[in-house]
């Protein structure tokens, strides 16, 4: 099979993940050992304790979303004998979960890329007054209506933030005209149109603080080109070289996350395996949908990481 590794991201988290897989295997352990050292806090302590309301503030939930996404690669090249340079051929990660895919695969080490999404949690956090900015989801609409709709209630104060799947998009920007575009979209007969639950509006024009706070961050970080393409957020291409990453990652902050046009970028280039490497079973469900003839799977416990070794032997 052509396997592609896919990364989740920020509303994966819940309390208790990546719990199991310390206990089961001591490299997802060193792990976790390696991400409270380097945020100098026991982050582990709080994923798997709670309280929740800490583990969701963004500054927390994506280095450890992070954590547990490597602590199961690590559990599976220990247990499976897997290469990601071998055995995988892209990786891909939504918003924050690109840098999980690029640890992955080689371009970070871990202790860099939980420090850099410490840091992109606080500047993104920080780079609008709360209250201030919003996100909705507007369901059962394709790409082209939600861009006439964000265009109506004003393509300067709102963007389309995730392009997710069939019918599901989500739209980000000034709270007021994330309202009007909830309002045109139920008028234009979307399913649902819902104000999303979250602390910041993410990936539009208003998180350019954060951008440039996180484009001088990645200047100063030591980068690999990756051992296997990336499939980036921003082009639903592959990226192969260290400064196209530092650019992409930048960008990203304010870009929209082109995940549908990258898992099918993915299926169309031969991928017939994608596995959600993780907490939660988000990009699982998407994949099913966007890549119907691909096998799709999530691997984040001990029985997941044992399922997947006996499919390899």
């Amino acid at each position: 099979m052509t396997t592609a590794f896919t990364f989740p991201g920020q509303g994966s988290q819940q309390v208790g993940m990546g719990r199991a897989l310390a206990e089961a295997f001591p490299p997802s352990r060193a792990v976790f050992e390696e991400v409270d050292e380097a945020l100098g806090q026991p982050l582990s302590r709080l994923m798997w304790d709670g309280p929740e309301d800490q583990l969701t503030l963004t500054e927390n939930a994506q280095p450890a979303l992070l954590a547990v996404s490597i602590a199961a690669l690590r559990a599976l090249e220990a247990e499976a004998g897997l290469v990601v340079a071998r055995d995988v051929a892209f990786v891909a990660g939504h918003s924050l979960g690109e840098y999980s895919a690029l640890t992955a695969a080689g371009s970070f080490a871990l202790s860099d890329a939980a420090r850099l999404l410490r840091l992109r949690g606080q500047a993104m956090q920080r780079a609008v007054p709360v209250g201030a900015g919003a996100m909705a989801a507007l369901l059962g609409l394709e790409l082209e209506p939600v861009r006439e709709i964000v265009a109506e209630a004003g393509a300067d104060e709102v963007q389309i933030a995730n392009d997710n799947g069939p019918g599901q998009v989500v739209v980000s920007g000034a709270k007021p005209a994330v309202e009007r575009a909830v309002e045109i979209a139920k008028a234009r007969g979307a399913k649902r149109a819902i104000m999303l639950s979250v602390s910041a509006p993410f990936h539009c024009a208003l998180m350019q603080p954060a951008a440039e706070i996180m484009r001088q961050a990645l200047a100063e970080t030591r980068i690999h080109d990756p051992t296997v393409p990336l499939i980036a957020n921003v082009t639903a291409a592959p990226v192969t070289r260290a400064e196209d990453i530092r650019a992409c990652l930048a960008e990203q902050v304010t870009g929209t996350v082109r995940w549908r046009e990258s898992v099918a970028y993915m299926a169309h280039h031969g991928v017939n395996r994608l596995c959600e490497i993780g907490a939660g079973k988000v990009l699982t469900g998407l994949a099913k949908r966007i890549a119907p003839n691909a096998a799709a799977m999530a691997i984040g416990s001990p029985e997941d990481v044992a399922n997947f070794t006996a499919a390899q032997s």
